[in-house]
């Protein structure tokens, strides 16, 4: 990326980003590049910002359809959902180490800003 001079990145939500979370983190700050993640986990490990489903609030919906397996409902029967909450998480550390200002009107509308 940097051979490339690329001016950001995307790190698509896999599990393999998020398992490899502070490694990433750490290439991409070594890299000096801005970068979207699909998971808050990655900015809570050094990312500049995410938006993407809450992983929180996808494992208590899934608790709930363990919950109705178990007390008898067929899985066939239970309804296909997509996920309804989404967090925008910006990580102002990361912003300044960058050199980036991140505007008021954007950090107004972030579920979280970490300090």
């Amino acid at each position: 990326m940097s051979r490339e001079r690329a001016n950001g990145l995307i790190v698509m939500p896999d599990t393999l980003f998020l398992n490899l979370r502070v490694r990433l983190a750490d290439l991409v700050g070594k890299a000096r590049l801005p970068a979207m993640y699909g998971f808050r986990e990655n900015v809570e490990a050094g990312g500049l910002m995410s938006y993407g489903a809450s992983l929180a609030d996808l494992f208590r919906r899934a608790a709930g359809y363990v919950d109705k397996i178990l007390r008898g409902v067929k899985p066939a029967d239970l309804p296909v959902e997509q996920p309804t909450k989404f967090d925008l998480i910006i990580n102002l550390k990361t912003a300044r180490v960058l050199g980036l200002t991140i505007p008021q009107s954007f950090l107004a509308r972030a579920d979280e800003v970490i300090q």
